[in-house]
Formats: C-alpha cells, sequence, structure tokens
C-alpha cells in the first residue's frame, strides 16, 4: 500500500509543480504577436522607454513620441489591452483539477479514498468563450489607438495655440507702438489748434485697451503651457517643457474623398464599434453553448484495502431550465443588435464630423485668402492715407482711430484662422481619419480584409 501512495502523491507532486500549458486559441498568438510587438516599443522589458529628449529646435515628431510614450492615459489603455489579451488564455483554458478525499470511518477508519478529479466543459464551449475574449482584446486595442490619437490631438493643438500666441502678441504690441505715435499726433495736432483733446483721450483710450490685450495674452500664456505640459505627460510638479520653435503644419489633403474612406477604413472608435459587434456575434455563440451540458471524470482509490480498490466517477450537468437559455440567448442577441446600432450611429457621426471639419477647413482657407490678399493690404493703405488725412485736417481723430481698430481686428483674424487651420487639419487626420503621426506610431492593424503591419518609433 504504501508503494501506492508514494507514487500517486509523487505523481500529484509533479502535476502541480511543472503544471500544464493548453493548446492556443484562434487568434491568441496573433494577439499576443501584436502585444509583443507594441510591448517592444512602449514597455521594453517591462521598463519605461527612453524619451526623447525635448528642446526648442526638436522637430514635432520628437514631442510626439514622448507624449505617446509618457502620457499615463495611454498607459492606462496599454495596460488594459495587455490584460484583455492574457484574458484570452483564461477563457480558453479548463477548470483547474480537483484533489479529493474521501474516508468511511465507524470506530475505526474503515476507508482512505484520495482522488482526482476533472471538470471538462461541454464540446465548444471553450472556444466560444476564446473567440469572445479575444474579439473584447480588439476593442480593448482600439481604445488604446483612441487614447494615443487622442493624445496626440491634443498635443498638437495646445503647440498650435501657443506657436500662434506669438503672433497675437507680436501684433498687439505693433498696434501699441503705432497707439503711440498716434497718440503724439494728436498731442502736437492739439498743441497748434488743429486737434482737439478729445483725439488725445481717444489715442489713450485705445491704447489702454490693448495694453490690457497684451497683458492678457501674456497670462493666457501659463494655462496655454499646462495645456502642452499635460498632453506630454509631464507631472504638474516637474518643470514646465521647451516648447518648439519653428512651426510644423499637418500635410493632409481634406478635400479628397480618399480621405473619407480612409476614415471609414481606420477610425479607431469604428474600429471599436466592429469590435463590439464582433464581441457579441460571439457571445450569442456562446449562449447557445448554455444547451450543452459540462462533464466531470475523475478517480478515487481506497489505499487501505487490499487489493487496493479503484472507483471511476463521471458527472454531467443537466441544462433543464430552458427558460434560462432562452434568456442567455435573447440577452446576448440583444448585445448584438446594440452593437451594430451603435457602430451605424457612430458611421453617421463620423460622416457628419467629416463633413464639418472639411467644411471648417475650406471656410477658414476662403477667409485667409480674403485677409492676406485682399483685407490686411487694403486696411493697411487705408490707415496710411487716414493718417495723412488726419495730419492735413481732411479726416477727424475718430475715423483714424477707427481704420487702426480694423487693420487690427483683420491681422488678430489672420492669427486666429490659421491658428484653427491646423487644429482642424489635425483633427481631420488624426481623430477623423485615424492616420498615426509620422514616424511616431506604435500601432497594430490585424483586420481580416487587410495584412498584419506595425509601425514602431523612429
Amino acid at each position: 500500500m504504501k508503494p501506492v501512495i508514494i507514487i500517486f502523491t509523487s505523481a500529484v507532486g509533479v502535476l502541480l509543480l511543472a503544471g500544464c500549458t493548453g493548446i492556443p486559441a484562434p487568434g491568441e498568438k496573433q494577439a499576443r504577436r501584436d502585444l509583443g510587438a507594441v510591448t517592444k516599443v512602449y514597455r521594453p522589458d517591462n521598463q519605461p522607454p527612453v524619451l526623447p529628449e525635448l528642446t526648442p529646435d526638436t522637430g514635432l515628431s520628437n514631442y510626439m513620441a514622448f507624449a505617446l510614450l509618457n502620457q499615463p492615459q495611454v498607459a492606462a489603455t496599454y495596460f488594459d489591452w495587455s490584460g484583455s489579451v492574457e484574458n484570452i488564455t483564461v477563457a480558453r483554458s479548463l477548470p483547474d483539477p480537483q484533489l479529493t478525499f474521501q474516508s468511511d470511518i465507524a470506530d475505526v477508519v474503515k476507508t482512505v479514498m484520495p482522488g482526482f478529479m476533472q471538470i471538462f466543459p461541454g464540446p465548444g464551449k471553450l472556444r466560444a468563450s476564446a473567440a469572445v475574449a479575444s474579439a473584447e482584446s480588439r476593442t480593448k486595442y482600439f481604445a488604446f489607438e483612441t487614447a494615443a490619437l487622442q493624445t496626440a490631438f491634443d498635443l498638437k493643438k495646445s503647440y498650435y495655440e501657443l506657436y500662434f500666441l506669438d503672433d497675437r502678441l507680436r501684433i498687439n504690441r505693433e498696434t501699441l507702438s503705432l497707439l503711440n505715435d498716434l497718440e503724439r499726433i494728436a498731442r502736437a495736432q492739439n498743441e497748434v489748434g488743429k486737434g482737439t483733446l478729445q483725439d488725445v483721450l481717444r489715442a489713450q483710450i485705445e491704447r489702454e485697451r490693448v495694453s490690457t490685450d497684451i497683458a492678457n495674452l501674456e497670462d493666457s500664456r501659463q494655462p496655454m503651457l499646462a495645456s502642452f505640459k499635460a498632453a506630454l505627460g509631464i507631472k504638474p510638479d516637474q518643470s514646465d517643457p521647451p516648447v518648439p520653435a519653428r512651426l510644423e503644419t499637418t500635410a493632409i489633403n481634406p478635400d479628397s474623398d480618399e480621405l473619407l474612406r480612409i476614415a471609414f477604413a481606420r477610425n479607431p472608435q469604428l474600429k471599436t464599434m466592429e469590435a463590439d459587434v464582433r464581441a457579441a456575434e460571439a457571445g450569442i455563440a456562446l449562449a447557445y453553448k448554455s444547451r450543452v451540458p459540462d462533464f466531470s471524470l475523475g478517480l478515487m482509490a481506497d489505499v487501505k484495502a487490499y487489493p487496493i480498490v479503484y472507483r471511476p466517477l463521471g458527472g454531467m450537468t443537466l441544462p433543464i431550465w430552458r427558460d434560462k437559455t432562452a434568456a442567455e440567448i435573447a440577452q446576448a442577441k440583444a448585445q448584438e443588435l446594440a452593437a451594430k446600432a451603435r457602430l451605424t450611429s457612430a458611421q453617421i457621426a463620423l460622416a457628419v464630423d467629416f463633413s464639418e471639419q472639411s467644411f471648417a477647413y475650406r471656410e477658414i482657407g476662403r477667409n485667409l485668402q480674403l485677409l492676406e490678399n485682399r483685407l490686411i493690404p487694403k486696411a493697411r493703405q487705408s490707415l496710411e492715407i487716414a493718417r495723412a488725412g488726419y495730419l492735413s485736417g481732411t479726416i477727424d481723430f475718430f475715423n483714424l482711430m477707427d481704420t487702426e481698430r480694423t487693420l487690427l481686428n483683420f491681422e488678430l483674424s489672420e492669427v486666429e484662422a490659421r491658428t484653427q487651420r491646423e487644429i482642424v487639419l489635425s483633427r481631420l487626420s488624426l481623430l477623423i481619419a485615424g492616420e498615426p503621426p509620422a514616424g511616431t506610431s506604435l500601432f497594430t492593424d490585424n483586420d481580416k480584409d487587410k495584412a498584419t503591419s506595425t509601425k514602431t518609433f523612429k
């Protein structure tokens, strides 16, 4: 009897210590390859990567790489995705086996029966569970991609606002210098009796207004810099980053129908909805499997008997609650219909958003052309004529100030239009078309109708 006990306990011990490995589910290997490719760049050796150095002369791509590697929201979605890939293995694996023990005791111990029990889910259940987990993993991946693209857009938006803030300040300071000249002219005219004190006061009022605008613009730099810093994932207690010194525009053709086709093919929010539909479809297959019973097999041995008595064990669940099974199937089908409705709604919203942003780009382009080629040159010419007319006494100071204010508004409108144009282009390329910034992406695309490709940081 002792040799049998030793053999049995040794076998169980070896099984527990060595462990077992299951058979990967369809798509599990690909999911791990995709995760490995991204992890190699994003978290090499499970450690944060070396961040690019940021200097005023550094290109925007370095800032983009820094943001994607350092932004905690991107990290959160990456680890969600990583965990969901691991869940595929959990979903397709058999339940842990059980060690059992049974004994008959009267006045003495009559039987001692250690045993081993394994539960086997019904045919196809593990495969269906793995399919659900795989589809949910793709959903988590596209959430990661969405977070990365949103980070890239936030960085670009704050960068353009900071860059063009200097242009607004420059225009206002040039206007302030002009107003100082106009005030001196008004004083000189007043001293020789060609102007009134009211002209001087009007110049002073306008000068104070522009001075306040300059102060407000200078004060706005701090919250803009805070947004830029946050987009880079830099903590509030860390030092402020430098801002790129040169303007880098977004190269994209928003007038092309090809861009809309790319948007429908790559937009990560649509991809998330499509993955939700696939997960719901897999959920329906899993719900139908609830009709299939589960099985359990085991073996016990009465080591006290001589010869040893073996007791095979078997069991089977009885899925007799048809209303429960029907409810599970109906729930899964309702989730599929909801996922498809959300996908359709997202497709409609994407088309509307694309149309609105494309119109905004065209409208801004027309306004910029009007401002740069016609309004601003004519406003400058009008100001020179008004100044000469005031000196000659043919134009009053009120008209001179109105001309100055018109030029200021046109120049500020031009800077605002240039800012908005870059923001619209960034939104079209990043959030709508889902195109990662060149040289700064760690996305992988593994849809059934496309070849798998992985882009990495340069």
